[in-house]
């Protein structure tokens, strides 16, 4: 019993924060995205393959156990950009993005936070985002929805990135759908390459409406 009080604790300190972080962004007119998936998902790439596309000015808020290697890919194309190191906390929390929202010099566009890789602690921790973005990948296998559903409920779309490897891995997209539908039967799932390009174009426009809605309900 006394564990679940200290959770429950953990949880609404975290929420408290992530309320403020709200009031931040959107006094700020940014709308804000929670990308979470797996190490080695192609979460970096997705998103430098996405802004390319993207009309909307565009900042990054990395989120990583230790390094900088990913925010130096976003300086490298002058996209604004925040590192968090969590030190060994397997996600970000709403306190540590709190301070990179007031670090960061930029409005008026989208922020995407990369999370830590991970597929389970990220989904339960609001970071007074707009919303989730779920993201698989061809390679990891057809099964996530099943196994990690809190993160695919939760989402707001989902990405399968990495289908140019489709033709070398044994991927049931049939099953992968009929899982998400499962759970999550409204939430759009694009499939794209980021190392290609394939399918951003559909994904751009979009989180361009979107934003335009998000500022259109302000």
């Amino acid at each position: 019993m006394e564990e679940i009080v200290i959770i429950r604790d953990v949880l609404e300190a975290n929420n408290n924060v992530a309320h403020e972080n709200k009031a931040i962004k959107d006094e700020k007119n940014i709308l804000m995205v929670n990308l979470i998936g797996s190490p080695g998902a192609g979460k970096t790439t997705f998103i430098l393959r996405a802004i390319e596309n993207l009309k909307v000015p565009c900042a990054v808020i990395e989120g990583d156990v230790t390094s900088d290697i990913d925010a130096r890919k976003m300086a490298e194309r002058n996209i604004p950009v925040v590192q968090i190191n969590t030190g060994g906390s397997c996600h970000l929390n709403a306190g540590s993005v709190n301070k990179a929202l007031k670090a960061l010099s930029f409005d008026d566009g989208i922020v995407f936070i990369e999370n830590v890789g991970n597929l389970i602690c990220p989904s339960a921790f609001e970071l007074g985002e707009d919303f989730k973005l779920a993201m698989a990948n061809v390679p990891e296998g057809d099964d996530k929805p099943y196994k990690y559903p809190a993160l695919f409920t939760k989402a707001k779309a989902v990405v399968l990135n990495k289908i140019d490897m489709l033709p070398f891995f044994e991927f049931d997209k049939k099953f992968f759908y009929d899982g998400i539908r499962a759970l999550n039967p409204d939430a759009p799932i694009f499939e794209v390459s980021a190392r290609t390009g394939e399918g951003f174009g559909e994904f751009a426009k979009w989180l361009e409406e979107e934003y335009h809605k998000f500022r259109q309900d302000k």
